[in-house]
C-alpha cells in the first residue's frame, strides 16, 4: 500500500496538464488495444455483416444523441469551467437533458415504423434503452470534464469502454451476436456513470432564466456545430450502407478502426486541452493557448508520422492476419491513414475555436464541409466503393482544416514546432527503411513474421526520435525525474 501511495504521489507531483494528458494517453492506448483485439475476436465470430449492423447503430444513436443533447452538454462544460455557479449550470442542464430525452423517445415511438433496419436487425429498443441511461451518465461526465477532472474522466472512460468489451465477449461467445453488442454498449455507459459519480462534488441547486439563457446562447451554436460534425463523422458509414450494404460498412468501419491508432494521442489531448483553452481565453491568457497548440501537434504528429509509414509497409498483411481477406483493401487503408494525420490538424483546430467561443465562424466551416462531404460520398460511393467513401472524407476534412486554420489565425499566432517535425521525419523515414529491408528478406508468411518488423521499427523509431529531438527528450526526462524514476 505504501508503495502504491507513493506512485500515486508522484503522478500528483506532475503539472496538471502534463499530468492528465499523460492518464489519458496511458488510457487510450491500453483501450486502443483492448478494442483492437476485441474487434478482431468479433471479425471472425459474427462476420462483416453483423458487425456492420451495430456500426450503423451506433451512428444512428450518436446523431439521435445529439438531437438529446441539443449542444447543452458542450455548454454546460464551457460554463463550469469558467468557475462562475457550477452548481446552477449543472442542475439546468439536467432539467433540459431529461426534458429532451423524454420528448426524443416519445417521438420514435411515433414513429417507429420508420426505423426498419433497426428493427429488423433488433437494435431499435436497445437505442431507447441507451438513451434513458444516457441522461444519467451526461449529468455526472459534464460535470467532471467542466471542473477539469481529466484524469477522472479518462479512468472511467476506460473501465466504460473495457466494461463493455467485455460483456460483449461474453454475450457473443454465447451466441446473442447483435443484442449482445448492443447490450454491452449500453452496460458500459452506466458503468462510465457510476464511476464517475464517485468523485461528483456538484449538487442539485434553485437555478434561474439567467442560467438556461446562458446555456442557450452556447449551445445553439455548439447544437450546430456538434450536428455538423456528427453527419460529417457517420455520413460516410451511412451512405455506405444505403448504396451497398451492412457487409461493406464492417470493412470501412474496421480498416477506419485500424488507422485511428496514429490519432489516439489526439482524442487524449483533447480532452485534457479543452477546458484549459476555454480557461485561458476567459482570463486572456494567449500565450499558452499559443504554446499548448504547437505542442499539441508536436505529441500527435509524433505517433501518427511514423504508423503512416508502418501501415503503408505493413498494414495489408496486418489486416490479412488480424481480421481476414475480407476486410483487405489498401487503397482505402492508405487514405484513410492519410486521413489520421489530416485529422490532427482539424481536430485541434476546431477544438481551439470552439474553446475560444469562435462558435459562427465555425458552424459556417463545418456547413460547408457536409455538404462537400455528402455531396462527394454520393457521387464516389456508387462508382468506387468504400475507397470513394474514404476519397470523400479525406477531401472534405482538408477543406474543413484549411478553413478552420484561417479563422484561428486571425485570433491567435499559429506555430509548428518545425525542427521537431523534421526530427520526427528523419527518424520515421529510417525506420520505414529498416522495415523495407526486412519485408525484401523475410516473406511475411504468419502473424509473427508481421509482427517482428513491427516491433524493431518500433524501437529503431523510438531511440532515433530520443537522439534527435533535445526538447521531446528533455520532456519526458523531467517527467521522469518528478516521478523520482
Amino acid at each position: 500500500m505504501f508503495k502504491l501511495n507513493t506512485f500515486f504521489s508522484r503522478i500528483m507531483s506532475i503539472e496538471p496538464i502534463r499530468r492528465q494528458s499523460i492518464v489519458s494517453l496511458v488510457w487510450q492506448i491500453a483501450l486502443t488495444l483492448i478494442g483492437f483485439l476485441s474487434t478482431m475476436y468479433f471479425a471472425h465470430a459474427v462476420g462483416a455483416g453483423v458487425l456492420g449492423a451495430y456500426f450503423l447503430f451506433i451512428a444512428y444513436f450518436n446523431i439521435i444523441s445529439l438531437i438529446v443533447d441539443g449542444g447543452f452538454g458542450a455548454a454546460t462544460v464551457k460554463r463550469i469551467s469558467e468557475g462562475e455557479e457550477p452548481d446552477a449550470y449543472f442542475s439546468a442542464f439536467v432539467m433540459l437533458c431529461s426534458v429532451l430525452v423524454t420528448v426524443v423517445i416519445i417521438g420514435l415511438l411515433a414513429f417507429r415504423s420508420y426505423f426498419v433496419d433497426l428493427d429488423n436487425a433488433g437494435t431499435f429498443i436497445w437505442i431507447l434503452v441507451a438513451l434513458i441511461v444516457s441522461i444519467f451518465y451526461e449529468a455526472v461526465s459534464s460535470g467532471i470534464s467542466g471542473q477539469g477532472k481529466i484524469g477522472i474522466s479518462a479512468t472511467s472512460n476506460f473501465i466504460n469502454s473495457v466494461s463493455c468489451i467485455l460483456v460483449q465477449v461474453i454475450t457473443v461467445f454465447l451466441g446473442y451476436g447483435i443484442a449482445g453488442l448492443a447490450g454491452g454498449f449500453v452496460f458500459g455507459i452506466l458503468v462510465g456513470a457510476m464511476i464517475q459519480l464517485h468523485f461528483f462534488n456538484l449538487r442539485f441547486v434553485h437555478f434561474g432564466w439567467k442560467h438556461l439563457k446562458s446555456l442557450s446562447s452556447f449551445s445553439f451554436w455548439s447544437f450546430l456545430i456538434s450536428g455538423g460534425s456528427l453527419v460529417f463523422v457517420n455520413s460516410d458509414l451511412v451512405m455506405i450502407g444505403y448504396f451497398m450494404g451492412n457487409t461493406d460498412v464492417g470493412v470501412y468501419r474496421i480498416i477506419l478502426q485500424f488507422t485511428s491508432f496514429a490519432a489516439f494521442t489526439t482524442s487524449a489531448l483533447r480532452g485534457t486541452l479543452f477546458p484549459k483553452v476555454s480557461r485561458w481565453d476567459k482570463i486572456g491568457e494567449t500565450g499558452f493557448i499559443e504554446k499548448s497548440l504547437s505542442r499539441a501537434f508536436t505529441y500527435s504528429l509524433i505517433l501518427a508520422v511514423p504508423l503512416f509509414v508502418g501501415g503503408a509497409l505493413l498494414g495489408d498483411r496486418l489486416l490479412y492476419f488480424f481480421y481476414g481477406a475480407d476486410f483487405v483493401n489498401y487503397t482505402t487503408l492508405m487514405i484513410l491513414f492519410i486521413l489520421q494525420i489530416v485529422n490532427i490538424f482539424q481536430y485541434f483546430f476546431a477544438t481551439y475555436l470552439n474553446a475560444m467561443n469562435q462558435l459562427k465562424e465555425l458552424f459556417k466551416i463545418t456547413v460547408v464541409t457536409i455538404i462537400a462531404n455528402i455531396a462527394l460520398n454520393a457521387a464516389l460511393i456508387p462508382m468506387i466503393g468504400i475507397s470513394g467513401a474514404a476519397i470523400a472524407t479525406l477531401a472534405s476534412m482538408t477543406l474543413n482544416a484549411i478553413l478552420a486554420r484561417r479563422v484561428l489565425a486571425r485570433v491567435i499566432n499559429l506555430r509548428v514546432e518545425r525542427s521537431s517535425l523534421l526530427n520526427i521525419l528523419k527518424a520515421s523515414t529510417a525506420m520505414g527503411i529498416v522495415v523495407s529491408a526486412y519485408r525484401l528478406i523475410v516473406p511475411l508468411s504468419s502473424v509473427w513474421l508481421a509482427l517482428v518488423p513491427v516491433v524493431i521499427g518500433g524501437v529503431v523509431y523510438g531511440m532515433l526520435i530520443l537522439k534527435l529531438d533535445r526538447k521531446i527528450y528533455d520532456e519526458l526526462k523531467g517527467i521522469m525525474i518528478q516521478m523520482n524514476v
